[in-house]
């Protein structure tokens, strides 16, 4: 029972109305030919057979039924009421086959029309889901604004505007929080520092006010990453609004060139294959989630390691790769890394982040349409692949040109 129940759900809206309808149909139609031919033939035996079964008994004409022969003529009430019985399983038999095939006939054109008319029903809750479809945070503006009685769908329709005014209000005042949080917020921790700096200028510091004031900077150094990357996160998190075309190959090498000194001075070799890989989305967060990787793979890496980045374009989506040398990595630990704060305490330099590089990663990646995904590495490290959708001309380049020309 439970699986015809998940079968006949399998079957969409209007498929299980229209086989509802003609079901329906179906079963009248087979009852009133049910009733149909039984008060036909209940008609035809009490207004004919049973007047010519009526003739007295002694009537010299009442006799044994001879079988009729062709060619003759009906001389007594016996043949007569043997030829009625013959005539009354006939049009029994022609009234049951001609009903039988009206109906299968009339059936199919009622489904016919339950089919066009259920999809003229569902027309309003079509428009309800199309409009959902296309609504996204840059395009809250829409409503369905359905016209029609106060029926059910109307009903639905208004709901539904009522909740996308909602959520535009409250997309609206995230934005607004987001805007004055980071006024509000940086502008005491830079008024922090300049207070420290200029403490620390002055001639007459002894080494304990120096010292004091090299820990209050790096606190507030602290504060000052923390805040950036949580207002950062929280730009990410929200859809693009605008998307242009974007040079992937030339922003990877942009956050390489702004890494080299940094892994340098770790004695960590950096190591670059890249390929042309056209995008579209926001330049600025692309270099900030690339800049957040490759800075990832080499503050969690081990002395005279390496980091491998390689960039590729093939089919319709562009793949970026960054590989690292470092301490072994839990697998069942290695999906958690992109969850806000969460650091792996036993990863060198752990407690030099704030645990956001690798969530601004992910919010960034799933804000272009593509996938984030970590693999640990059997030596130690991380394997971290980044998909993203190729730009549309270029997709269709890499598909006329065949996949050995992606690279």
């Amino acid at each position: 029972m439970r699986e015809r129940l998940r079968a006949w759900r399998g079957f969409g809206l209007r498929t299980r109305l229209t086989l509802l309808y003609g079901g329906l149909f179906f079963g009248a139609g087979a009852i009133l030919l049910w009733v149909t031919y039984a008060l036909t033939a209940r008609t035809m035996q009490q207004r004919i057979v049973t007047r010519i079964s009526a003739v007295p008994k002694d009537d010299p004409l009442r006799g044994p039924l001879p079988p009729p022969q062709e060619g003759f003529f009906l001389r007594t009430a016996g043949d007569l009421l043997h030829q009625v019985e013959a005539g009354k399983a006939d049009v029994l038999q022609e009234l049951l086959r001609n009903s039988v095939i009206g109906l299968v006939v009339i059936g199919v054109v009622a489904t016919l029309l339950g089919l066009l008319m259920t999809d003229r029903a569902l027309r309003p809750l079509q428009r309800v889901t199309g409009t959902a479809e296309r609504l996204s945070e840059s395009t809250l503006h829409e409503r369905i604004a359905l016209d029609g009685p106060p029926d059910h769908v109307k009903r639905l329709a208004d709901t539904f505007d009522a909740m996308l005014d909602r959520l535009q209000r409250s997309f609206d005042a995230q934005r607004r929080f987001v805007t004055n949080a980071s006024h509000e917020l940086r502008t005491p921790i830079a008024v922090n520092r300049t207070l420290i700096e200029v403490a620390l200028e002055e001639p007459d510091a002894s080494d304990d006010v120096h010292a004091l004031g090299r820990a209050l900077l790096g606190v507030n150094a602290r504060h000052e990453r923390l805040i950036e990357g949580l207002l950062l996160l929280a730009r990410s998190e929200n859809e693009l609004v605008a998307r242009r075309p974007v040079d992937l190959e030339h922003v990877t090498a942009s956050a390489l060139e702004q890494l080299g000194a940094a892994a340098r001075r770790r004695g960590v070799a950096l190591r670059a294959d890249l390929s042309p890989a056209p995008a579209r989305g926001d330049a600025l967060l692309l270099e900030r989630c690339v800049f957040n990787l490759v800075e990832n793979a080499l503050k969690y890496n081990v002395p005279d390691g390496h980091v491998q980045v390689r960039l590729a374009a093939s089919g319709e989506e562009l793949t970026l790769v960054v590989d690292n040398t470092g301490p072994l990595v839990p697998a069942h630990e290695a999906g958690d890394l992109f969850e806000p704060f969460r650091r792996l305490h036993d990863r060198i330099g752990s407690a030099q982040g704030a645990g956001l590089g690798l969530s601004i990663v992910r919010a960034i990646v799933v804000a272009h349409d593509g996938t984030v995904t970590a693999v640990p590495r059997p030596g130690g490290g991380l394997s971290v692949t980044v998909r993203l959708p190729l730009a549309r001309e270029a997709a269709r380049t890499v598909r006329l040109a065949g996949p050995g020309s992606a690279g």
